[in-house]
């Protein structure tokens, strides 16, 4: 395939590039740099030039706190940019794959969430990254809306590295027991969406690894993987962090993989396998 890849220097991104590479897939890799996705006459330009078999969209605003203020920044690159992409594609036939979160969502459900579940986001960033997502569906049947969560990599700032940054410190460690998840594997994840694009996949897709956890289990499961004791980790509940966070946090953001239970695709692994394997090659 042809491939414009959007947010090529992220940890998903890059992690894309290797895999999707290795595939023999013809990568052109983008960054903001190489391609603001926000400027409507530049991706019109690049599309238009490039005539890619499929853009993965992985370009976006994610410190979720700071778009608590900076909203416009939130809209434009996860909302705004999105349509530019769409119309685009629209004129030459490409194929989008747009990645979503699981901040759509609320958390209120004691359930998984589906992918036919209402949306109902809480923060600024679930509200843009929702926006996206309606603007991916104009192009129908040419866009699939990836949801993901809590991904992790081997590459750039996560939640796993700063676990391990942290256990490598004196003293207990203090993460919420009370938000619930799939941790994801950018590892897991790239292939994954790799199949979508071959398929020419559409609608909403739910794609996670498998295993609901906490964070505070997640953070038990690192040091257990580093060899390192988990009783160091101690539960708080999201009321304790001080200082307490801009943006609310579902709390619970289980993604059920329905569509792709349907689909006939086997479901991405348990998440302590590629967990494991992340925390080595980190480390």
């Amino acid at each position: 395939m042809k491939v414009l890849l959007t947010g090529g220097r992220g940890q998903l991104g890059r992690e894309i590039a290797e895999v999707w590479g290795s595939a023999g897939d013809d990568l052109v890799i983008t960054d903001r740099e190489e391609l603001d996705i926000t400027d409507r006459d530049a991706v019109r330009a690049a599309i238009m030039t490039l005539r890619p078999d499929v853009v993965v969209n992985t370009a976006a605003a994610t410190a979720v706190d700071a778009c608590e203020t900076e909203v416009d920044v939130a809209m434009r690159l996860n909302a705004v940019a999105v349509r530019w992409l769409a119309e685009a594609l629209d004129v030459t036939g490409g194929h989008l794959i747009q990645l979503s979160t699981d901040y759509v969502f609320d958390g209120t459900h004691t359930d998984p969430y589906r992918e036919w579940d209402p949306p109902a986001p809480m923060s600024v960033y679930g509200h843009s990254k929702r926006a996206g997502e309606l603007e991916a569906s104009m192009l129908g049947s040419h866009a699939a809306i990836v949801r993901t969560s809590w991904l992790a990599g081997r590459h750039g700032a996560n939640m796993v590295a700063t676990i391990m940054r942290l256990a490598r410190s004196e003293g207990p460690l203090r993460f919420v027991d009370d938000q619930r998840g799939h941790p994801t594997l950018c590892s897991d994840l790239a292939p994954a969406l790799r199949r979508l694009a071959l398929e020419r996949a559409s609608g909403i897709w739910h794609l996670t690894n498998q295993g609901p956890t906490t964070w505070y289990g997640l953070a038990c499961s690192v040091l257990e993987a580093m060899g390192l004791d988990p009783g160091r980790v101690e539960a708080i509940t999201t009321a304790d962090l001080d200082p307490p966070r801009p943006a609310p946090r579902p709390a619970n953001s289980v993604l059920d993989n329905a569509v792709a239970r349907a689909a006939g695709w086997p479901s991405l692994r348990h998440h302590l396998e590629p967990l494991r394997e992340l925390v080595a090659a980190l480390g």
